[in-house]
Formats: structure tokens, C-alpha cells, sequence
């Protein structure tokens, strides 16, 4: 019996999507649940899997293709069956080459759809690469780096050569490369132009010694690893902080709409996570109502799946409140932008031995520098400054966080 492979619902708000990579060729045989194609809409790539076991009978839909819910992808004929013969030689020819040219990852190995087009790009076989990701997973990162030991056999004239990132190399030809943004990446860009546009944003810093909350981490990191199953990180801290924060100056909570102002009496914070396909921002929700590690390992699991690019529009909607960490790569000091309709964003940097003044004695100390984005249109200097101050209290003392003092 022959099903037709359609595009699914696509998530609220979400028009259309990009088909961006085929998983099987035209005569291929697939399994029940197996991947079929990657869609990419303007936050998530959805997933097409089979619904029965068969053969590929034919592909409707190129790479590249934009499609809406319903369309028609590919013919597949259920059962173990013979692949249908193409219509003419040419292709017939044509889809030959194309299956036994295309190397596709093993399904043992753990690969995101930015990663798989990369291994396609570079005709490469994910096998063959080690993963330094969670659970093996392989990442942009190890494919260059795999390109890079081994540059004499696997790039094709005409590729992308990836030891251009050597200062050594020597350049023969001037030559550019003109690629289209991906639908993430001019989502990304029409948000922040349409943030600068509409908001009046204004950015007020402090800095916070860190010392207590180091000392509690090394204290109880390895026991409470042990007893919940996950690393105790800083974000938890800051997370907590902010809710405090957000409960003494709801409007720093709140949300614009028209002439109108939101409050929430909620606290969904949005943790900003990089991921091979750009910036993502989960949201994690009732943060005031979760324990330390019921929040990191939230975030794990978060994080975890925008990195694979299995998150959904509901995870990545709907916050009050957002926090992103430059200071993993080495920001000492920003200005973020906010994430719309939201009225304000944290944003953390780097930690830094520093010299400071204490009881009139000079000392290091770990420092960094907060600094927090907000709505000038609905939030006085004097609130953002006096939330960023109760953040740093409660940091500095985190026994604050405890007792909610």
C-alpha cells in the first residue's frame, strides 16, 4: 500500500518550513519511526519520521523547498518491497549516484541536523569522527577538527578548506562565498532590529563578589552531584537571585503590550544556550517553585535538546524573564539585548581574581561584572539599579537565598 509522507502540524504561529536535508534516497527501505527529513522552521527543526516500514518509492520535495503543513513529501510503498523503477534513465542514473555517493551517519551515532549537513558537505561518514559532546555526541567543532588532521584526503576541490582558520596557510586565490542565513538565523536578526526599534533600551551595571558562592559550590558540589544526579553550576544562583529580585520589582517581571503594561505573577525564566544552529532560549518555568537541582536539571534537559535540535516552539516561548552567560566565552562586559515582549535581561560575564577593597585591606577576590538591559519605557533607572543591587546581595551572601531575606 503506498502513504504519502505529508509535512505535519507545524507549531503555533509557525507558517511554513524549509526542507533542509533528506535522510533516505528514492528506493531506500526505512523502518517504522526512522528519520525521514529534517524541517527547519524559524526557532526548531522538526523531525519527519516513517509511519510504517518500506521502501522510498519516490521524492516530491527538494532540499531547499519551502513547504506548509500538509504537503506532500514523498511516495512510500509499505512492506518489504522492490523499489520502484524511475520514470526515466536520467534519473534513474541520477538517483543511483545520489545513493551511493551520500554517506549517511550510523544511527548509533549521535549527530544534530547543522552537523549532519556538515558530514554531507564533506562527504564524510560520522563514524569516522570522534564526538566530544554529551553521550559521544559529535559536534561542528570535531568534524573541523577531524577535516584538519586529515585535510589530505577528504576535502574535495571547491570545498570550504578548513585549514583556513591557520594563520600559516597560504592564501593562492582571493575568493568569497555568498550563502543565504539560515530561517534561525534571520529570525534571530528581525527580533533584534525589531527590539532596537521598539524599545528604549538602557543599560545599568554592578559587579558581585563571588567568593561565598564559590566556597558553597566546592563545598557541597561533589554531594550534591552524588545525591541528584547533576552538576551544581553557577546559573542556579543567578536564577534564584533574579527571582528575588523580579518578586521586589514585579515590573522588571512585567511585559509590555500596546499602551498596556503585563504584570506576571509567575516567574518563567529564559536561560540563553548557543547550539550548533545559533542562539536558543528555553524557557524554564515556576523557577520560584524549584529546589536548586529540580532547576539544573531542567536546564540539562534544556540545553540538551537545543543542542540537538529536538526543542519545540513550547519550550522556547512564553518567559518573563531572560538570562544569558557570555562570560563562558570570555565577555567580561555587555550590553544585552532584550528578548521581546520581555522588559529586561541579565547578563552575566566572565569571573575574575581582581583586587578589591575589604575592611581597608587590598585582596583578590573572584569578581564579575553584571550587567542588566531594560525597557526605559516602563522601568525607572532608579528600579533597574536597585534589582541589579538586590541580585548582588543575594549573591554575596547566599544564605539570602535560603532564607529569602
Amino acid at each position: 500500500m503506498s502513504i504519502e509522507i505529508k509535512v505535519p502540524l507545524l507549531p503555533e504561529s509557525v507558517s511554513d518550513a524549509t526542507l533542509i536535508a533528506w535522510h533516505k534516497n528514492a528506493g531506500e527501505t526505512v523502518s517504522r519511526d526512522e528519520n525521514l527529513v529534517d524541517l527547519e522552521t524559524d526557532k526548531v527543526v522538526l523531525e519527519v519520521p516513517a509511519p510504517v516500514s518500506g521502501t522510498i518509492m519516490k521524492i516530491v520535495v527538494d532540499n531547499g523547498t519551502t513547504v506548509v503543513a500538509g504537503d506532500v513529501l514523498a511516495i512510500l510503498e509499505e512492506g518489504e518491497v522492490a523499489a520502484a523503477a524511475p520514470a526515466n534513465p536520467e534519473q534513474a542514473a541520477v538517483e543511483k549516484v545520489a545513493s551511493t555517493a551520500k554517506k549517511e551517519p550510523a544511527g548509533s551515532v549521535k549527530t544534530s541536523p547543522a552537523v549532519r549537513r556538515l558530514l554531507d558537505e564533506y562527504d564524510l561518514d560520522a563514524t569516522m569522527v570522534s564526538g566530544s559532546g554529551k553521550d559521544g555526541r559529535i559536534t561542528k567543532a570535531d568534524v573541523m577538527a577531524f577535516l584538519k588532521s586529515n585535510d589530505s584526503g577528504n576535502v574535495t576541490p571547491g570545498d570550504p578548506a578548513p585549514a583556513i582558520e591557520e594563520s600559516v596557510v597560504t592564501r593562492t586565490a582571493r575568493t568569497e562565498q555568498r550563502v543565504p542565513m539560515t530561517r534561525l538565523r534571520a529570525r534571530i536578526a528581525e527580533r533584534l532590529v525589531d527590539a532596537q526599534q521598539t524599545a528604549a533600551m538602557l543599560t545599568t551595571f554592578n559587579e558581585v563578589d563571588l567568593t561565598e558562592v564559590m566556597a558553597l559550590r566546592k563545598r557541597y558540589r561533589d554531594s550534591f552531584e552524588r545525591q541528584h544526579g547533576v552538576r551544581l553550576g553557577f546559573m542556579s544562583f543567578f536564577a534564584k537571585a533574579a527571582v528575588e529580585a523580579l518578586k521586589r520589582f514585579p515590573v522588571v517581571n512585567a511585559s509590555v503590550e500596546g499602551t498596556e503594561i503585563i504584570y506576571h505573577n509567575y516567574f518563567d525564566i529564559g536561560i540563553a544556550v548557543s547550539s550548533d544552529r545559533g542562539l536558543m532560549v528555553p524557557v524554564i518555568r515556576d523557577v520560584d517553585l524549584m529546589s536548586f537541582a529540580e532547576f539544573e536539571t531542567t536546564l540539562a534537559e534544556m540545553a540538551g535538546k537545543a543542542q540537538a535540535g529536538t526543542i519545540g516552539m513550547d519550550d522556547l516561548t512564553g518567559g518573563t524573564f531572560t538570562i544569558t552567560n557570555g562570560g563562558i566565552f570570555g565577555s567580561m562586559m555587555s550590553t544585552p539585548i532584550l528578548n521581546q515582549p520581555q522588559s529586561a535581561i541579565l547578563g552575566m560575564h566572565s569571573i575574575q581574581q581582581r583586587p578589591v577593597v575589604i575592611d581597608d585591606e587590598i585582596v583578590a577576590r573572584p569578581m564579575m561584572y553584571l550587567a542588566v538591559t531594560y525597557d526605559h519605557r516602563i522601568i525607572d533607572g532608579k528600579e533597574a539599579v536597585q534589582f541589579l543591587v538586590v541580585i548582588k546581595e543575594q549573591l554575596e551572601d547566599p544564605g539570602r537565598l535560603l532564607l529569602q531575606v
